[in-house]
């Protein structure tokens, strides 16, 4: 991770959505996003075996089958054939589906964030299906360097003049905490720098559960998307290096692993909470809030279509809060 500073990318008090819906019409799931986060709506992956976080861009590898469980089936035979990144209406209806509601919104999309397995997960999945590790992540980081430039073209085809956010999902992070990975610390942050840096937008990690923070920051993304917990005192040199150098982070404050209740209140103590032991520990407050986007912990297809609204209206509450906090800090920094 160099010094360079990335710049203020985004005005405050902004909430988006992390991946899965619990949806298998892509039209409603397109809807809400749009009606609950329309300055940053996330693209939904719909709640279908083919649209898993990997499933749904290892089916651009000619070696790899995809079951109808969305588990990975290798053909040695076939490696190091040309990847195909198709967008189609088996794999990614969700993004489709969310470009033509878009198309005719009575707002303008003028932001949007989009979410593409990361390679080191893709890498970490393509191990477990019987690649070696070293043609795996070579592999790994083909295919989503190409998907990349693929959804750049197509958003900027679709939504002229759109701001994308890129987020690359790594789930597989919690390996690499655990000294448990396929390749080593050192690779692993090649890899999943090179694939950001095939990214000509802003770019975001999202690290989910326990996985290894300080790698992710290592690898350079806009934004590190983290869920709130207690564990992340730990990262403060990497949080105020990331803030620092202008990085946003992006708050899991919603929980998606319990009831979440229909009030903001509890949430929002528990992210203030975090927020004081970081400074306590050498973040600084102001840019705490002026660089924070609120989201849910994680995917949220496994919960009902209610419960998911839910936890988007509750993200957006957060963030409006986010930005009263940030406003009133200014003032009194003024003052």
């Amino acid at each position: 991770m160099s010094d360079v500073l990335h710049g203020g990318a985004f005005p405050a008090g902004l909430a988006t959505g992390i991946g899965s819906l619990p949806f298998t019409d892509a039209g409603a799931a397109a809807e809400l996003v749009l009606r609950a986060h329309p300055i940053l709506p996330a693209i939904p992956q719909l709640a279908t075996p083919r649209e898993g976080v990997v499933a749904q861009w290892a089916d651009a590898l000619p070696e790899i089958t995809i079951a109808p469980d969305g588990s990975l089936v290798l053909d040695p035979q076939r490696v190091g054939e040309p990847i195909d990144v198709s967008f189609t209406a088996k794999s990614h209806s969700g993004l489709l589906g969310f470009l033509d509601v878009a198309r005719i919104a009575p707002e303008p999309v003028t932001r949007v964030k989009a979410q593409v397995v990361g390679p080191l997960t893709l890498g970490t999945a393509l191990v477990r299906a019987g690649m070696a590790p070293p043609v795996a992540f070579e592999r790994a980081l083909e295919t989503v360097e190409s998907w990349l430039g693929a959804l750049e073209e197509l958003l900027a085809d679709r939504l002229r003049g759109a701001r994308p956010l890129v987020f690359l999902d790594e789930p597989a992070l919690v390996l690499w905490k655990r000294e448990d990975a396929p390749i080593d610390r050192e690779d692993a942050i090649d890899v999943l720098s090179s694939a950001l840096a095939a990214c000509t937008v802003e770019t975001g990690v999202h690290v989910c559960g326990d996985g290894d923070v300080r790698l992710a920051f290592e690898a350079g993304p806009t934004v590190l998307g983290l869920p709130v917990s207690d564990a992340l005192v730990d990262d403060v040199g990497s949080l105020v290096r990331h803030l620092d150098a202008d990085g946003w982070i992006a708050w899991g404050a919603v929980p998606t692993d319990r009831p979440i209740g229909e009030s903001p209140d509890p949430l929002w103590r528990k992210l203030v909470g975090t927020w004081c032991e970081l400074t306590r520990r050498g973040c600084e407050p102001l840019r705490l809030r002026s660089q924070a986007i609120i989201t849910p912990a994680c995917g949220l297809a496994t919960h009902g279509p209610t419960q998911a609204a839910r936890a988007l209206r509750l993200a957006s509450d957060m963030a409006e809060r986010v930005a009263a906090q940030r406003a009133a800090a200014r003032l009194t920094a003024g003052a």
